[in-house]
């Protein structure tokens, strides 16, 4: 149904990133009722030579459903109801997706879905877990979005073909960070805890956000 991960196009050698958090405004393409949520900083990713790869804006507090021994045990992606907005990503440049659909360079929302372990994707990526990304601009509501309408507004990145996905590695240390992983096979991961609502307690959720790579099959 959907792609694995997303991949700056980038030199073979291996990549050299930053990443820090930055007081940003999110991009003006952002509607009003998305643009509420995020928070005031962005989370800037920086390639060789400076470049900015991509920025994020998470959303204030990720909504999670969460039991008090899941909250005591520590919280995973799988807490997070599909279709819920994380956040808003923007690409300076043309991005190319696992598949190798480009990813046009623009504002996208990020949305949490789980890849099924059926048919052709089975074994296509270390973890189920993603954001698919929709234009900006057609994505104005800041309620959930049932999944099929999410995947068809997805597709929409690359003109019905197939989703644009994030690949969310898990990320379950302490450290608010970002700090840049290497997690092999040309694959860098940032991670980063953010908060989500849980009720009347407080809590974090680890990120791993690809920022480059590919599935080696």
């Amino acid at each position: 149904m959907f792609a694995i991960l997303l991949t700056a196009t980038l030199p073979a050698a291996d990549p050299s990133f930053t990443a820090k958090y930055d007081r940003l405004d999110p991009p003006a393409g952002v509607a009003e009722p998305i643009r509420k949520i995020l928070t005031a900083d962005s989370l800037v990713i920086r390639g060789d030579g400076g470049e900015v790869v991509m920025t994020v804006w998470f959303r204030t507090a990720i909504p999670v459903k969460a039991t008090a021994e899941q909250l005591k045990n520590g919280l995973t992606y799988r807490e997070i109801p599909e279709g819920e907005v994380v956040g808003v990503i923007q690409f300076p440049h043309t991005f190319t997706d696992y598949r190798r659909q480009e990813i046009p360079a623009g504002v996208y929302t990020l949305r949490f879905a789980v890849q099924p372990d059926i048919g052709d994707h089975t074994g296509t990526a270390p973890h189920p877990d993603f954001c698919l990304m929709s234009p900006a601009a057609k994505d104005t509501t800041a309620e959930p979005v049932e999944k099929k309408e999410l995947i068809r507004m997805s597709s929409d990145v690359n003109e019905g073909k197939h989703p644009a996905v994030l690949l969310l590695f898990p990320n379950f240390g302490k450290d608010d960070g970002p700090k840049l992983a290497d997690k092999g096979n040309g694959v860098w991961v940032v991670n980063t805890r953010r908060p989500v609502e849980t009720g009347a307690t407080a809590a974090t959720l680890g990120f791993g956000i690809t920022v480059a790579g590919t599935w080696k099959p």
